[in-house]
């Protein structure tokens, strides 16, 4: 009988690949920020996956986090270079992720904007250790062979980046209902150009950073101040006139606005959110960190 082609079934390998690929995405993106750089490393993890005997390995789902770990800490090396000659803030590359993605809370919390800011504040290995340990739930034998330490000195790391995360991270817990009110009031605040409204929904020690890469224009140093910040957002939605629109989306896991200018996307503003005011915005206008908003980008751990 011939054979057709849904009786073709991928080699073992590949299987295997692409039932974790949405996995190792995670995991590379968290260590990198960086989508591009991320597809990369899944990249490098597919070249040696493919000529690895399956019959050795025992795990498959930890090996191939194993690999995509360390093709993502060589990639680190690379993305720092490049962040060092960064014109004004860095800021993450944007995800557009389905609304599913906000009931697993640890998950979203650990792909936020904020909370890659944070991670950026680490070691390489401190971030990768923290990432497989704290949102992927590896144990630590496993964590010692992804990034070549011992099991005793990936407890020390993972013990040190859980503190400094913890003091950087924010403080409350916030539900996607309470993001999405202050996403609503700041969204209004800007359409109407209510100044007073939008004051209210900034806390007063707010912070904003614009990432335009060099290619758009943003403000080189963060903005500071309820003030300050009103003004800016304020000034820019008169300047773009009635070819402004804002889109609420589901970015990174968390409500935040895609920014439009005559239908074409300019830009995404996500948020961060303590004690119901905005603590943190985050600007990012490079057009090169925009592809990722077309399309729902599956994460999961």
């Amino acid at each position: 009988m011939p054979t057709t082609t849904d009786d073709v079934r991928p080699d073992p390998a590949t299987e295997a690949f692409v039932a974790h690929r949405n996995l190792l995405f995670t995991v590379a993106y968290e260590m990198l920020g960086s989508a591009a750089d991320a597809e990369d490393a899944l990249q490098e993890t597919w070249l040696r996956w493919a000529d690895v005997d399956l019959d050795t390995v025992r795990d498959q789902r930890a090996y191939l986090v194993r690999i995509t770990t360390r093709q993502a800490l060589t990639r680190m090396r690379t993305l720092k270079r490049r962040k060092e000659s960064y014109v004004g803030p860095w800021l993450p590359e944007p995800l557009l992720t389905a609304p599913d993605v906000a009931d697993d809370v640890a998950l979203a919390d650990s792909i936020s904007m904020a909370m890659l800011l944070v991670l950026e504040t680490l070691t390489p290995t401190e971030r990768a250790v923290f990432v497989l340990r704290e949102v992927f739930d590896l144990s630590y034998d496993e964590i010692a062979e992804a990034v070549d330490k011992s099991p005793a000195a990936v407890r020390q790391i993972a013990h040190r980046a859980r503190a400094h995360v913890a003091e950087r991270r924010p403080r409350d817990v916030v539900s996607s209902a309470e993001t999405r009110g202050a996403l609503a009031a700041f969204q209004r605040a800007i359409q109407t150009g209510d100044l007073q409204s939008l004051l209210d929904v900034l806390a007063p020690d707010v912070v904003a950073l614009t990432d335009g890469g060099g290619v758009r224009q943003a403000q080189l140093q963060p903005i500071m101040g309820a003030t300050n910040v009103a003004g800016f957002f304020a000034s820019t939605a008169v300047r773009s006139g009635a070819d402004l629109s804002l889109e609420a989306a589901q970015v990174n896991g968390s409500p935040a606005l895609i920014v439009r200018l005559g239908g074409e996307i300019e830009g995404v503003v996500a948020m961060r959110i303590e004690s119901g005011l905005v603590t943190g915005l985050y600007v990012v206008r490079n057009p090169e960190k925009l592809s990722r908003l077309t399309w729902e980008t599956a994460v999961t751990r």
